[in-house]
């Protein structure tokens, strides 16, 4: 069974979005991590700001990165859960100590609001889906 016929054939919860959603809200958000995760990568590599700043951003785009082949590859909705939940928790720490160390980057941290709201969303609907299909 390929990847798209096993997620489809999952029990979801009825408010679940259609498939058609999730890539042009990824496309606004990947743009918004494109813009203001490099500009703080950017900066850490300049040493303009503590490197240490850009930990949870690179932690967050790791999980990001790993999430798809969890979910869709391993078809592991338990790991996808675990996945998602360590994505929701870098963002949050990110917008939290970011503006802290660094009040110049707050902007950031704003224009991440987006990314949080639908991880938030995304989180809840995943975690349903793996309760769902346990």
């Amino acid at each position: 069974m390929n990847e798209y016929n096993w997620y489809t054939e999952l029990i979801k919860p009825t408010w679940a979005p259609p498939s058609w959603v999730f890539g042009p809200a990824w496309t606004f958000l990947y743009t918004i991590i494109f813009i203001t995760f490099g500009y703080v990568f950017y900066k850490a590599y300049k040493r303009e700001i503590p490197r240490i700043v850009a930990l949870p951003f690179a932690l967050n785009l790791f999980f990001n990165l790993i999430f798809s082949p969890i979910q869709f590859g391993l078809q592991n909705n338990l790991l996808a859960s675990i996945d998602i939940l360590l994505i929701l928790g870098t963002i949050i720490w990110f917008m939290i100590s970011t503006p802290k160390k660094v009040p110049a980057l707050r902007f950031v941290s704003y224009a991440n609001i987006p990314y949080l709201l639908w991880v938030t969303f995304a989180t809840c609907l995943q975690l349903t889906i793996t309760y769902l299909n346990w």
